[in-house]
């Protein structure tokens, strides 16, 4: 079994949940979960729950609130009273506390940067303090999809988070990078603090990254690493995050990801790369 790596969280998002991945999952190293509510038809928590029961507290485990079961679909709230009633489900069904929950995009029900929208998203924060200081949980954070629409909502009155998950990764787009390090700056976050999600864009099979070679953004040497470890090794440097929450049935491609944190990353190409999509942006703009 390999020593622990904290950079790295197995996600539970299309996975399945079978006890092959999460004890796999150990063996690389990899002993931090997150999963959400309202994943696999919101029955995630206790499907996990009966997969690894009898080891599950050697994980550090995350999970996300904000959308509820509806007629026929799932909606989004930031109820603060659905929020704490869904932690409190969450428990019942892991058998345990998480050790922290994120406010799972709470840009979908804030279609403004009005001082409503700022009131509703202050509130929902201050729902997840509260399920923390009820010890429903170990902290609380933000999971964004689309982080562009927090960063003017958030000022010091506004609880502060533990941590904020948001895409990561060569697809993330310059306006999702910027979004996410401005709303880390307004918190005062740091980076460790950061965590990215889908860093493959959806999925590491995609045909595009036949096209591409990520491996120029590597420092050399990096003889023997493959496109997708490349690809995975630069998400952590675009944003700078701390860690990243990734997806796989499969646990030699776990393995293999593991295996990308021995290479670093090239700021200076990155950095090129970060100007060229500013202006990019700025010439469709015109």
């Amino acid at each position: 079994m390999r020593e622990c790596d904290p950079r790295i969280v197995l996600g539970l998002h299309r996975s399945r949940y079978e006890r092959r991945i999460l004890t796999s999952a150990l063996d690389h190293g990899v002993d931090a979960i997150d999963t959400s509510f309202n994943y696999h038809g919101f029955s995630a928590h206790t499907a996990l729950a009966a997969a690894g029961r009898d080891f599950l507290s050697r994980f550090r485990l995350t999970t996300k609130v904000g959308f509820f079961p509806a007629a026929g679909q799932a909606e989004h709230s930031l109820d603060p009273d659905r929020l704490q009633e869904a932690v409190e489900q969450s428990n019942r069904d892991l058998g345990r506390a998480p050790d922290l929950v994120f406010l799972h995009n709470p840009e979908r029900s804030l279609t403004s940067s009005s001082t409503a929208a700022q009131d509703r998203l202050g509130a929902a924060c201050a729902a997840m303090e509260r399920a923390t200081t009820k010890g429903l949980c170990g902290g609380w954070g933000i999971s964004s999809w689309d982080p562009r629409p927090l960063p003017g909502l958030v000022d010091g009155t506004l609880p502060r988070p533990d941590a904020v998950m948001v895409r990561a990764g060569l697809l993330a787009g310059i306006d999702v990078l910027e979004a996410a390090e401005a709303l880390t700056a307004r918190w005062g976050l740091k980076p460790s603090q950061l965590w990215g999600m889908s860093p493959f864009g959806g999925s590491a099979t995609d045909p595009l990254w036949g096209k591409l070679d990520p491996r120029v953004f590597i420092q050399d040497p990096h003889d023997g690493l493959s496109v997708v470890q490349a690809t995975f090794r630069v998400a952590y440097s675009l944003p700078q995050v701390g860690r990243i929450t990734v997806g796989t049935d499969n646990p030699s491609h776990l393995g293999e990801l593991v295996d990308a944190l021995r290479y670093e990353a090239n700021t200076e190409q990155l950095g090129t790369y970060r100007r060229l999509l500013r202006e990019q942006r700025d010439r469709q703009s015109l």
